[in-house]
């Protein structure tokens, strides 16, 4: 049965248009600064229509969703992924997979206008980006489908957990939580700006010019003396801003992108795991197998096994 609340205007997440029909089950968290919402969707639908009031995070947790929103191609909404929806921004939604015995389940966190205001002004006071220019802020439109990040994820999961305990702390404890989760957002869209398309910020971005140059010399030695450099930093503040601003340090980006490179050869049928090892910026063969398989949840040479089988 669908459980109904009376919603506060700052914080009212969803209007429900056609949906009410369709979703069997909502469950609801309402705590000071934010709602969370978990949905289940148990029938198969298309175009069904969906407002939300005010900024809300949505992150899918099952099943396959198509979503069309106002300017952009339809796209499908997959489990690990989210979508950032701006006020009164209404949603076309198409549930082509779901049924009673596999439901789409969808999160929305729908968070105060005050609560975002006070995060961001907070940030570009004390913690400023590396470039003026470029305060924080919640990216638009272009930037609002996202694969999240490990740390978005864990993040999610700790605001559901506080909100469901009885902990006569939970406003405050999911008030810290809400606070990074938002810092965890912005982090993961300055990944999708200037990781995937660092390209179009070379002249705006210095830190674009660093992501840059490390794609283009992963099999190189890359020091931090020379990306440092590079973003015209000193080396603690380099390493210090570049964390703050994308939530991993310089380090941890290189592996992940030279595990990436390294995933990328493995596919070809005659290289050879020591080969790729050295090819894609390893230097040290058991360090490169015990970083995969951290990464990975495999050694490499079982991953090849599987891309043959």
């Amino acid at each position: 049965m669908q459980s109904r609340v009376h919603l506060p205007a700052a914080v009212a997440p969803l209007t429900l248009e056609r949906l009410h029909s369709l979703v069997e089950n909502r469950t609801v968290y309402q705590l000071e600064g934010f709602e969370l919402n978990v949905f289940e969707t148990h029938h198969a639908a298309h175009r069904v229509p969906l407002r939300l009031e005010g900024l809300a995070l949505t992150t899918m947790l099952r099943g396959k969703k198509v979503m069309h929103l106002p300017g952009r191609e339809a796209f499908d909404y997959l489990p690990g992924e989210s979508v950032v929806v701006d006020k009164d921004e209404l949603m076309e939604i198409d549930f082509p997979d779901a049924c009673l015995c596999q439901p789409t389940q969808c999160l929305a966190v729908a968070i105060a206008p005050d609560t975002i205001r006070h995060t961001v002004d907070m940030l570009n006071e004390r913690y400023p980006k590396a470039e003026p220019h470029q305060p924080w802020t919640i990216e638009g439109p272009e930037y609002a489908h996202l694969t999240n990040t490990p740390e978005l994820t864990d993040t999610l999961g700790r605001l559901v957990a506080v909100s469901r305990t009885s902990d006569v702390n939970k406003d405050v404890l999911a008030s810290f939580t809400l606070q990074e989760l938002l810092v965890r957002l912005m982090q993961t869209q300055a990944r999708q700006l200037i990781f995937h398309d660092y390209a179009r910020h070379l002249t705006t971005h210095r830190f674009a010019a660093v992501v840059g140059y490390i794609k283009d010399h992963l099999a190189e030695n890359l020091t931090i003396d020379k990306l440092s450099a590079l973003a015209c930093m000193s080396k603690a503040t380099f390493f210090r801003v570049f964390k703050r601003e994308f939530g991993i340090t310089p380090v941890e980006f290189i592996i992940r992108e030279r595990l990436g490179e390294a995933k990328r050869l493995l596919r070809h049928p005659l290289a050879s795991v020591a080969e790729v090892c050295l090819r894609a910026g390893f230097n040290n063969l058991s360090y490169f197998q015990a970083l995969f398989k951290k990464y990975e949840g495999m050694t490499p040479g079982t991953y090849k096994k599987q891309l043959v089988a």
